[in-house]
């Protein structure tokens, strides 16, 4: 990988991390990982992903906040939206995640003196 790459893969894993530090950005990632199991009354099939009301319900706090987590989560590539009508839905995107985990698992794992 060149130096480029490299530099563009520690910016996407930057932004993922910070877009993860928030407890309830964590929260809504576990949501979204099992839909059928947090939003049971979804009226939408949960294949095209969880609606801001619906997770807005869940959490209790206004519908303006919860988009704002939501816009974190989408800017660094953790959840995909798409627009239905007037609704917004949400998912996971786990090709990004298991990315995310990934290279986190290889940079804390660096032996000392290994070049990176």
């Amino acid at each position: 990988m060149c130096e480029q790459q490299q530099k563009r893969l520690r910016l996407h894993v930057d932004a993922a991390v910070r877009a993860i530090a928030h407890p309830l950005r964590r929260e809504i990632l576990k949501w979204l990982k099992a839909p059928q199991l947090y939003f049971p009354l979804q009226e939408w099939d949960v294949e095209r992903g969880i609606s801001v009301g619906q997770i807005t319900q869940r959490c209790g706090l206004s519908q303006s906040t919860v988009s704002q987590h939501l816009s974190v989560l989408k800017q660094a590539g953790l959840v995909d939206a798409c627009r239905t009508g007037p609704f917004h839905f949400y998912r996971r995107n786990e090709a990004a995640i298991e990315a995310l985990a990934k290279s986190l698992q290889d940079q804390l794992q660096n032996q000392p003196g290994r070049p990176r």
